[in-house]
């Protein structure tokens, strides 16, 4: 059975599974928002990070529907459409036909972390990994938090097509074996790593992206301790109404293990390139025509890189919770040399925050840095199906 559809099967109840770097709102802008930080590095890059960078070149729209893969029916992988939080889970109790169960959120659990008006707000793996998007809100900044467990991409962006403000699903569909999303508005379908319409209505059409990132709840608590977590169905409502299944078992966990041990069956075609497994964990820096990729294995090794992609120099170091994280190394005219204390950041006579990208003393105290990278990171498969052109960074 294609993986997906077991999960889709499990999340409508086919399938009985009971018992079995962080970007802040205030202090960086993704590209293509318009939020002024709260401190701004008065660095030349500015004008650049405020510009959504062009598709890669090799993308053409609309995509042909020959390039879709239907994995599962529409919806059958349930969307969060009204998302419910609290300070964390030690209170969440679920009733299943087996019994009571109580949901557990780690220190180590990934979540997709993001601020913005003042709020803080964590999304498990846990539980995006069964549900893929989530439709939120931030005051009145309607937001959609998504992620692909195929690929380990977590996508935020401001929920509006246009000036309409719209709801998104799971259409169950493939595109390179990332997840599609549908809007219910102009029923377009959506490139989650694009964060753009591939075919309908508001095809090229992109959205406006958030900053988030993927860590672990404990980092991301200790960072903002002021955040909130999403609860789990049936405490969140879902396109389909209420669900109830064991978020304690993480079946792309299973998945995962199989892959690894045999890579034979693992997603993603990577047409023969051996330059990575085609599940190391990378991140994507784009500047100018250059496309570059930083696996995380040899990002750790280093330990902290400096180095330069088209005409952006950028700074790339691994950062608790198993990811990786991409910094414009520029402060105004100067462009500083990085080394790695524990887990900070030192030049240019301050330390620096690796999560956040603010300098914390020093000089420079007060001071962010702008992130190099447009996407969080994801599998090399990932990041090669949509930049085919791209290097790999190697020491």
């Amino acid at each position: 059975m294609d993986r997906r559809a077991f999960l889709a099967l499990a999340a409508t109840g086919g399938v009985s599974l009971a018992g079995c770097g962080i970007s802040v709102g205030r202090e960086t802008r993704a590209a293509g928002s318009s939020d002024e930080p709260a401190a701004t590095a008065t660095s030349s890059t500015t004008a650049e990070n405020d510009a959504p960078r062009p598709l890669p070149v090799t993308i053409t729209l609309p995509v042909p529907e020959s390039e879709l893969r239907q994995s599962v029916a529409r919806d059958a992988i349930p969307a969060i459409t009204a998302p419910t939080f609290a300070p964390d889970w030690e209170d969440v109790e679920v009733e299943l036909d087996s019994g009571t169960y109580r949901p557990q959120l780690g220190h180590d659990d990934l979540v997709v972390g993001v601020e913005r008006d003042g709020v803080a707000r964590a999304y498990p793996l846990r539980v995006l990994s069964w549900h893929e998007v989530v439709n939120d809100r931030f005051d009145d900044h309607p937001v959609v938090v998504t992620y692909c467990p195929l690929c380990r991409s977590g996508m935020v962006a401001t929920r509006r097509v246009g000036d309409d403000e719209t709801t998104f699903g799971v259409s169950g569909y493939l595109w390179n074996e990332n997840l599609v999303m549908y809007d219910t508005t102009t029923e377009s379908l959506w490139g989650q790593l694009l964060a753009t319409a591939i075919r309908g209505p508001a095809v090229e059409t992109r959205l406006e992206l958030l900053p988030s990132t993927v860590t672990s709840w404990g980092e991301w608590r200790e960072a903002v301790p002021e955040t909130e977590v999403l609860l789990p169905p049936p405490f969140s409502d879902t396109v389909v109404g209420e669900v109830r299944f064991n978020y304690g078992f993480d079946l792309y966990d299973q998945w995962a293990r199989v892959w690894d041990a045999y890579p034979d069956m693992s997603p993603g075609d990577v047409g023969g390139d051996t330059r990575l497994s085609s599940r190391e964990l990378v991140i994507g820096v784009r500047g100018g025509d250059v496309a570059r990729a930083y696996a995380e294995t040899r990002v750790r090794w280093a330990g902290v890189v400096a180095d330069t992609v088209g005409d952006v120099p950028v700074v790339v170091t691994t950062a608790p919770g198993y990811t990786l994280v991409a910094y414009d190394r520029r402060v105004g005219e100067e462009t500083l040399q990085f080394e790695r204390v524990d887990d900070e950041l030192v030049g240019g006579g301050s330390r620096w925050n690796i999560h956040t990208g603010s300098a914390v003393d020093g000089p420079h105290e007060g001071t962010h840095l702008y992130r190099a990278n447009e996407y969080a990171p994801m599998l090399w498969f990932a990041w090669l199906a949509f930049n085919p052109d791209t290097e790999v960074w190697n020491a």
